[in-house]
């Protein structure tokens, strides 16, 4: 006896992952993806090391999920890093966990993986059809899809998953039109914003015009009691980089409560002010002040033109080396769902049952960043949109025996 049918929207790594998983268990399956080409977010993020997942502990690693921590919790300890890194070596694509505790493949890009992933679906018999756009459903529950400027054709099947991402970077497929379609069959999302994002700061033309595209290296940034530590990236608008997306979700939430955000950079987080202070005064008075700064603190040109923003650079070393420990910047806003490296918001896990079927629409299961959740960079993003998959197609299976 033949298999259910089940169609899949999207070909990101939630729905090609439900697709193995459902293809495995006998399942006839069907990938239908509006873009040309498959997984293309997934080979964006692979061009600068694919980081698939982290390797700290899970109790861990779930608490990086904030609100949803309790909620992911039996998704990812059904589907853990060390499965995912299984499954990857399976493809014949070994991973290694770098100085950060992060796992990437050796390769240290996705185009191997996808390419031997693509060849593994097609044995088990998956279909993948491209430039095929979801557009709802007809009179009588079956999907409906577009290709080119042909009428919507119906596609029946016995079950249907929804894997089609956020919002960000829509050029790569992700481009958030799924809500208007959900919110008309009854199901409302929780707004889409972005998130791992950028924001617009009141820096001086005199700087950015400078040092945009500079990086500031080892800095800690500070928001509040949060703390993180890493680069900080100046850019034309203001700040990015991987401290200060670790903080975005409180920064991105305060601006929108107050609209504005006040941060601190840190420049030398190993040092103390009495420590800077002395080096300071050990240089040569005669010298001026950013060599001083230079040869005292290893500062580079941005960071000292970063101090002068709060004003000219204080003669008094004590006050000098406090300026390196504290310079405050206050954030506006985000630079928007297109440059950010994530999105939260989208599908309430409220409006799904456990198997994240939707509780309006019975039939239709939802996986990935088309969940309301978000996490920083690390791994714990991918870790969680793989594990979604994994978690849908088994309740699929379990569902449509």
């Amino acid at each position: 006896m033949p298999g259910p049918k089940v169609v899949i929207v999207g070909a990101g790594p939630a729905g090609l992952m439900a697709a193995e998983v459902l293809a495995r268990g006998g399942a006839r399956v069907v990938v239908h993806e509006r873009m040309p080409s498959p997984a293309r977010r997934l080979l964006m993020a692979g061009r600068g090391g694919l980081n698939l997942t982290h390797s700290e502990a899970l109790a861990d690693m779930l608490s990086r999920y904030g609100g949803r921590e309790e909620t992911l919790a039996p998704l990812l300890e059904a589907f853990p890093p060390q499965a995912l890194r299984d499954w990857a070596a399976g493809l014949g694509q070994d991973t290694f966990v770098g100085t950060s505790g992060r796992v990437f493949p050796r390769a240290l890009k996705a185009s191997p993986l996808v390419r031997a992933w693509l060849a593994r679906l097609a044995e088990l018999g998956v279909e993948l059809r491209l430039r095929s756009t979801w557009t709802g459903w007809d009179a009588d529950g079956h999907p409906l899809f577009r290709q080119a400027e042909d009428a919507p054709v119906p596609e029946p099947a016995d079950a249907l998953l929804l894997a089609l991402g956020g919002a960000s970077w829509p050029r790569l497929g992700a481009d958030g039109a799924w809500t208007d379609l959900l919110a008309s069959a009854g199901v409302a999302p929780a707004p889409l914003r972005p998130a791992n994002c950028g924001f617009v700061g009141t820096l001086s033309p005199t700087l950015t015009d400078r040092f945009a595209g500079t990086p500031l290296k080892a800095v800690e940034l500070r928001f509040g009691e949060r703390r993180a530590r890493g680069e900080v990236l100046l850019t034309s608008r203001g700040l990015e980089g991987g401290a200060v997306y670790a903080l975005s979700a409180d920064l991105r939430d305060a601006i929108a409560a107050t609209g504005e955000a006040t941060v601190e950079i840190d420049l030398r987080p190993d040092h103390t002010v009495i420590d800077l202070a002395a080096r300071i005064g050990r240089q040569d008075r005669k010298a001026s002040l950013s060599n001083r700064l230079r040869k005292a603190a290893s500062l580079p040109p941005a960071a000292i033109a970063l101090m002068r923003e709060a004003g000219p650079l204080p003669g008094d070393s004590r006050v000098l080396a406090a300026r390196i420990k504290a310079i405050r910047i206050r954030l506006t806003a985000t630079t928007g769902l297109e440059r950010a490296i994530s999105t939260a918001g989208g599908i309430r896990f409220e409006d799904l049952d456990a198997g994240l079927q939707l509780r309006a629409r019975p039939g239709v299961w939802v996986a990935g960043e088309m969940l309301d959740w978000e996490a920083p960079t690390g791994g714990y993003l991918l870790q969680a949109v793989f594990a979604t998959g994994v978690h849908a197609a088994r309740d699929i299976l379990v569902r449509t025996a």
